[in-house]
């Protein structure tokens, strides 16, 4: 058992008080009422509120006893003991464990911390990403969800309180004189001051309060985890969109010095045309070659565009003057701690945000079991009533009431148990819809490592064939200036050689979305010790 918070009061008008203490706190509710005239003989207090007080103690005590329904525990999920695709060199797998076993680690050890996207060690791209965090709005209104979530955690702990109100009234009344039973004589005119108070409270005796504040908080939690996980999809987002344009920026340098080269060679055919060696169908050639590569710029320019308008889009930058400098992808790609799978339960906020609804479901099914215990509500009301205001703050003026009400449903056909039945089949959808969370988590990671891996290999055997091509281009130019071959094997060769490169740019591309796509299924820097408590 545990002792229930202190009062606290709250203040607003009541004008209709003195009517509600004369005749419905004296005829509703089982009390003991001192409403005496000035004639009755004063009664010693302390035999009167010792058995108030002592009742009160009894039922402060009944109110901390253990709430009705099912206490919590988080569903049950047995984590693979490694992950299966953990291959690729760009992964930093756990350290093998001491002594055969794995040890029990937090949920940031060995894995990625805060800001996340300084892996990559890119100054442009660590500034844009910091300008999520205040600027994106989709941001804010996850944030002002939340926040609105915390609030009713307030909502609920005040039902713990007693509400008390205050007011005071003044009415000048003339009563008819030919009224019936009129005792003659009476005044007919009269004042009537009042200044008075009441006070009443439930107390929590089957722990319905606490287990609405219990999801109150749970929900809260899994409000903040929403926050984190659009936190981690807008860094993510950012990070793919900036590799995205940065590639971008290499297929344009790639293009630029092709397009030089074809130049060059538009050139020494048109030499070689006009010296009698050449043919105007290699000048015709090269030509088309060139315009086409020029064309290709031009496509990749306007795909460039369209990135720079989505990351300045997600940092809500006005996108008039936004822009960003040409930086080709040449960096290597960074090293991404993969830590235990058992972490990955505690890393990543949709898992949190899953297992947190579950709790406030279980919550509500003792909030649904409450309803078959009675309902105790305590309540007082006391100030001063007077004729004349010389008279009207004095002892011989005051009243006081106290009194309690118990009330049980007797038969509702069967609502009570279908509200609990509901509860427990919400609780197992949200216990359920958690496994579902983990089981797609971990296939995420598995998805990204595999193509981490994959994307690795293809690299290099396309490493490989662009080193062929180059070769084969080399040779089939020296063969076309020596006269001994006609340029559309140079032709061949060239546009082989483009097309290889450009592919291996792309791989590159894809191996740093992956890289960014492995680190949001990991969680990025997040872990469910940042939840609020």
């Amino acid at each position: 058992m545990r002792n229930v918070p202190p009062f606290s009061a709250r203040l607003f008008r009541a004008p209709s008080f003195p009517r509600l203490l004369r005749k419905g706190w004296d005829h509703q509710m089982p009390h003991v009422s001192l409403l005496r005239p000035a004639t009755t003989p004063r009664v010693p207090q302390v035999s009167l509120l010792r058995p108030g007080i002592f009742t009160l103690a009894a039922l402060t005590l009944l109110a901390g006893c253990k709430p009705v329904g099912p206490n919590y525990n988080r569903p049950a999920y047995q984590p693979p003991a490694a992950y299966k695709e953990a291959g690729a060199a760009a992964v930093v797998p756990p350290p093998n464990p001491a002594g055969g076993a794995w040890q029990p680690a937090s949920p940031s050890d060995g894995m990625l911390r805060g800001k996340w996207w300084e892996v990559y060690n890119d100054p442009q791209l660590n500034k844009l990403e910091d300008l999520v965090a205040t600027n994106n709005q989709s941001l804010r209104s996850a944030l002002e969800t939340y926040l609105a979530a915390r609030d009713q955690i307030l909502a609920a702990r005040s039902l713990f309180y007693p509400t008390i109100a205050a007011g005071t009234s003044f009415a000048h009344s003339k009563l008819s004189q030919h009224r019936p039973l009129a005792p003659a004589g009476s005044p007919s005119q009269f004042n009537d001051l009042v200044l008075a108070g009441q006070a009443s409270w439930e107390p929590d005796f089957f722990g319905r309060i606490r287990r609405t504040v219990e999801a109150a908080r749970a929900n809260a939690q899994a409000g903040a985890a929403d926050v984190a996980i659009v936190d981690l999809a807008l860094h993510a987002e950012m990070a793919s969109a900036y590799f995205d344009l940065r590639g971008l920026d290499s297929q344009t340098r790639l293009l630029q010095a092709t397009v030089t080269t074809l130049e060059q060679q538009l050139a020494l055919t048109q030499r070689l045309l006009d010296g009698g060696i050449g043919t105007a169908a290699d000048v015709a050639l090269a030509r088309t070659q060139l315009e086409t590569v020029r064309a290709q710029l031009v496509d990749v320019g306007q795909a460039r565009a369209q990135y720079e308008h989505a990351i300045g889009a997600i940092a809500n930058l006005d996108l008039s003057t936004f822009s960003i400098p040409p930086s080709p992808l040449d960096g290597p790609l960074p090293k991404v701690p993969l830590g235990v799978p058992s972490q990955l339960l505690e890393r990543r906020p949709d898992i949190a945000a899953a297992e947190r609804r579950a709790a406030a479901a279980n919550a509500q099914i003792g909030i649904a079991v409450s309803a078959f215990y009675p309902t105790i509500s305590l309540g007082g009301a006391g100030g001063f009533e007077s004729t004349h205001g010389g008279t009207w703050i004095q002892g011989p003026s005051s009243l006081w009431s106290l009194g309690a009400q118990a009330t049980e449903l007797l038969f509702d056909a069967g609502q009570r148990h279908a509200l609990t039945s509901q509860a427990r089949h919400a609780y197992e959808a949200q216990a359920a819809g958690y496994r579902n969370t983990v089981i797609l988590a971990f296939q995420d990671v598995e998805d990204q490592l595999s193509s981490l891996r994959i994307l690795e290999q293809e690299s290099t055997v396309e490493q490989r064939a662009v080193n062929a091509a180059q070769q084969s281009f080399d040779l089939s130019n020296q063969r076309y200036k020596g006269g001994v071959t006609s340029y559309l094997e140079v032709l061949t060769a060239e546009a082989t050689l483009l097309q290889n490169q450009r592919t291996a740019i792309d791989l590159q591309t894809r191996q740093f979305a992956s890289s960014v796509a492995l680190v949001r299924a990991l969680g990025g820097g997040w872990d469910t010790t940042q939840l609020p408590k």
